[in-house]
C-alpha cells in the first residue's frame, strides 16, 4: 500500500501535489509580537482596547499579512498602533499558538518618532521599567520581558 501510495504521489507533479498538502493540512495565522525597548531599558506596553478586561496590557503585536516578513510586521505594527519607529533584533520566541495559530517575537529597539496611539486599537501606551509592570500583563508578554532583558 505505501509503494502505491508513493508512485501515486509522484506521478501527480507540482501543482496537483500542492493543492492536494493545501486541502489536507491546517492553516496558521502567525501572530507577530516586539518586545521594544528605550535607551532606559524601559519596555513598552500597550493597553489594548479588544483584549479581554483585565488581561488588557501587552507588547506591541499584530498579524503577518500574506507575504510579508516577520520583522516587517513588528515595525508596521508598532507604527500602526504608536507611531513609533523601531529597529528589529533578534528572535526570541517562535511556537506553536492556540489553535491555528503560530506566535513568533522579536527584540527591538525605538529609534524615534512620536507617540500617537490609535485609538481604535489601543487605549492607552506608557513605557515600564522591567520590575515595574502593570497588573493584567500577558503572562506570555511578561515572560518575554524578563527572559529577554537586553536587545544586545
Amino acid at each position: 500500500m505505501k509503494r502505491l501510495a508513493a508512485g501515486v504521489w509522484r506521478r501527480l507533479r507540482g501543482p496537483v501535489q500542492w493543492r492536494v498538502l493545501w486541502l489536507t493540512r491546517a492553516k496558521f495565522m502567525v501572530g507577530v509580537t516586539g518586545v521594544v525597548r528605550d535607551d532606559a531599558g524601559r519596555v513598552l506596553l500597550l493597553r489594548h482596547r479588544m483584549w479581554p478586561e483585565g488581561r488588557q496590557w501587552g507588547l506591541p503585536s499584530g498579524y503577518a499579512v500574506k507575504g510579508e516578513e516577520f520583522t516587517a510586521t513588528v515595525v508596521r505594527e508598532v507604527r500602526e498602533e504608536t507611531g513609533l519607529d523601531v529597529a528589529v533584533g533578534r528572535l526570541v520566541h517562535l511556537k506553536s499558538g492556540f489553535r491555528l495559530r503560530i506566535e513568533v517575537a522579536y527584540e527591538a529597539t525605538l529609534l524615534g518618532g512620536e507617540l500617537r496611539i490609535d485609538p481604535f486599537e489601543i487605549l492607552e501606551a506608557r513605557w515600564f521599567a522591567p520590575d515595574e509592570l502593570p497588573s493584567g500583563l500577558q503572562d506570555l508578554h511578561r515572560t518575554l520581558i524578563h527572559a529577554h532583558p537586553t536587545t544586545d
